[in-house]
C-alpha cells in the first residue's frame, strides 16, 4: 500500500487531472451533495502527515539570512498582489475564481520546496526553514490578506478564516509535532527520517486527490455548461508562475549563491496547495468549489514547471560542483 501512495505521489501531473475528470463525471451522473461530509475527512488527511515531517526547530539554525529575507519579501510582499492583480483582470465578474488564485499565491512552500531544491542541488536546509517560516506566516496573514484584498467582493468572515486555518494548520501542526517526537523516541532519529517520513507524503496525497475529487463534482455541471472556464483559469495561473519564476531567478541570480539561490525560487514559486485548497472549500461554503477548482488546476502547473525548473537550474547558476 504504501509502495502505492508513493508511485502516486510522484505522479501528481497525471493523477490530478485523473481524479479532476473522474469527479467531473461522478458530478454530471451523480448529486454530489453527499460528498460535502467527507471534506473535513479528506482535509485532515492532507494536511496532518506533511506536519509530522516538518521539522519546526530547523528555524533556529542560522547562516542563510539573506536568502530567508528575499523568500518572504516575494512571498509577501510581490507574489499575492500579483495574483490578486491578474484576479482583477482575468475573473472580474467571478470574484470566487479570483479568491481562488489570490489563495493560490498567499500560502508559500510546501514540501515540494524542500524535494526540488534537493533534486536541483540547492541549499536543503534553507529549503526546510524557508517551508516552515513560510507555512507558519502564510497561515496567520491569509484571512487579513483576504478580507484587505477580497472584502470588497465577497463575504469575508475574518473570525471564521482564522478558525478555519486555525483547525486547518496549526491544530494538525501541533498534532504532528506530537507524532513526530513519539515516533523519534520509540524508533530513533535516523528511523524516522529514513523509513517512517518517507510514507507520510503519500498518505498526504491521497488527501489532496479526495479534495480536487469533490470540488470537480461540486462545480461539474458549471464546467459543463462552460468548458472554455478550465482554459480562463489556465492562463493566469500560467502568468502567476511565470513572473513569480522569472523574479526570483533573476534576483536569485544577483545576490544570492548557487544552493539558497535555488532554496530561494523554490521557497517563494512553490506554494502550499493543499492549505490553500483547504481554505477554499472549508471557509467559503458552496462558492469556495470556484476557488478550489482554481487551486486544483494551480497543482497540475506548479508540478510540472518545478519538474522543468529543475532541468535549468545548471544553465542559469552553473554546476554545483564548479560552485561548491
Amino acid at each position: 500500500m504504501w509502495k502505492i501512495f508513493a508511485f502516486i505521489n510522484k505522479r501528481l501531473v497525471i493523477a490530478i487531472p485523473i481524479m479532476m475528470v473522474a469527479g467531473f463525471i461522478y458530478g454530471l451522473l451523480f448529486s454530489s451533495t453527499g460528498l460535502k461530509g467527507l471534506i473535513i475527512p479528506f482535509t485532515f488527511l492532507m494536511v496532518y502527515p506533511m506536519m509530522v515531517t516538518l521539522r519546526i526547530r530547523s528555524v533556529f539554525q542560522g547562516g542563510d539570512s539573506k536568502a530567508q529575507l528575499i523568500a518572504q519579501v516575494l512571498n509577501f510582499g510581490i507574489v499575492p498582489f500579483l495574483a490578486y492583480g491578474l484576479g482583477r483582470v482575468f475573473f472580474a465578474g467571478q470574484p470566487y475564481m479570483a479568491l481562488g488564485l489570490l489563495l493560490a499565491g498567499l500560502v508559500p512552500t510546501s514540501g515540494m520546496t524542500i524535494s526540488w531544491t534537493g533534486f536541483a542541488k540547492g541549499n536543503m536546509a534553507a529549503a526546510v526553514k524557508m517551508t516552515v517560516i513560510g507555512l507558519t506566516l502564510g497561515s496567520i496573514a491569509t484571512p487579513l490578506y483576504v478580507k484587505a484584498l477580497m472584502g470588497a467582493s465577497i463575504e469575508v468572515n475574518i473570525l471564521s478564516v482564522m478558525r478555519q486555518i486555525f483547525f486547518i494548520v496549526f491544530l494538525p501542526m501541533l498534532f504532528g509535532y506530537l507524532t513526530q517526537r513519539f515516533l523519534v523516541k520509540r524508533y530513533g532519529q535516523e528511523k524516522f527520517q529514513k523509513v517512517l517520513a518517507p510514507k507520510f507524503p503519500g498518505l498526504s496525497t491521497i488527501g489532496v486527490l479526495g479534495i480536487v475529487f469533490i470540488a470537480m463534482a461540486l462545480k461539474s455541471e458549471t464546467i459543463a455548461a462552460t468548458p472554455q472556464l478550465l482554459i480562463t483559469i489556465l492562463i493566469p495561473l500560467l502568468l502567476m508562475y511565470g513572473v513569480n519564476y522569472t523574479i526570483s531567478t533573476f534576483t536569485g541570480k544577483a545576490l544570492l549563491s548557487r544552493g539558497d539561490a535555488i532554496a530561494m525560487v523554490y521557497g517563494s514559486v512553490m506554494r502550499n496547495l493543499s492549505i490553500a485548497l483547504a481554505i477554499a472549500i472549508n471557509a467559503f461554503g458552496e462558492q469556495g468549489s470556484e476557488a478550489a477548482l482554481v487551486v486544483a488546476l494551480a497543482y497540475i502547473i506548479q508540478v510540472q514547471s518545478a519538474a522543468w525548473y529543475v532541468n535549468f537550474t545548471n544553465r542559469i547558476f552553473g554546476h554545483a560542483e564548479a560552485t561548491a
